[in-house]
């Protein structure tokens, strides 16, 4: 019995669409045929996607003040979506998995994704160059595709769809930050962009009682509701989420327990 065997147990069907956080220590094995046994898992009807960022040795320059970015980025190399190795946080499954044959890498040097599979292409097409987990974005596409989180050893504050929620909670004040980038501009030349998004570092809000990461918060508390399919894959324990009622339940938590929730956005 295999990898591929524990997703079905688990309830990973032919055809599904998933988001895949994974802790290849607490999985085991291989990289490579954890990616393998997704693809079969999903079969050649399903897409599967992941996180990866952005390895970027020049992300300290978004901590410095504004007006002094754009000089400090001065002859650094454009972002290239296909070239730029995946965000080390995101783990070693993030980069093997972007370097597969087969995986589509969308275009933004924050909100990097890739996917794999039959709506691969779609998911990654046209990111919005600003709040890139809100409309239009990969996350806002896996919904609709009727989605969802496959969580394998992953720690409990990894799930990056619960950005999307964020950005459909109806609170006022939600923290904004900008951060500058370069990237290749039409002219073929590098030029400064600057990225206008909500603040997905240190969260959008205040929660009144909470002193841990909000998002490990919102999971843990959605699993004790018992609607997700929990199981073991390889040495990890695995939850299947849905992916809407998952988004449905965190902006209800967000409106719920927001500091400026009693402002509602108009």
């Amino acid at each position: 019995m295999g990898i591929a065997d524990d997703l079905k147990r688990l309830g990973v069907r032919r055809g599904d669409v998933l988001m895949v956080h994974a802790s290849m220590r607490k999985v085991g094995g291989d990289a490579r045929q954890l990616v393998a046994a997704i693809d079969v898992a999903v079969g050649e009807a399903g897409t599967w996607m992941m996180t990866l960022g952005a390895d970027d040795g020049w992300s300290w320059v978004n901590e410095r003040p504004e007006d002094e970015r754009e000089a400090l980025l001065e002859a650094t190399p454009p972002f290239d979506k296909e070239r730029v190795r995946a965000e080390i946080d995101n783990g070693v499954l993030a980069e093997v998995f972007r370097t597969t044959p087969g995986t589509v890498v969308s275009d933004h040097p924050e909100g990097r994704f890739g996917a794999r599979g039959e709506h691969a292409n779609e998911l990654m097409a046209d990111v919005p160059w600003d709040d890139y987990y809100g409309a239009g974005s990969p996350l806002e596409r896996l919904v609709q595709h009727g989605g969802k989180v496959l969580r394998l050893g992953a720690d409990i504050d990894t799930v990056t769809l619960l950005h999307h929620a964020e950005w459909l909670a109806p609170i006022a004040n939600k923290r904004r930050v900008r951060r500058h980038r370069v990237v290749m501009g039409k002219d073929g030349k590098p030029i400064v962009r600057v990225v206008d998004t909500l603040d997905d570092s240190d969260g959008i809000a205040a929660y009144e009682g909470i002193d841990e990461d909000e998002f490990g918060v919102i999971l843990n508390e959605y699993l004790k509701t018992g609607r997700a399919h929990e199981g073991q894959v390889g040495g990890a324990r695995a939850e299947l989420i849905d992916g809407r009622d998952l988004v449905t339940f965190a902006v209800n938590w967000i409106v719920t327990h927001a500091a400026s929730a009693h402002r509602p956005l108009t």
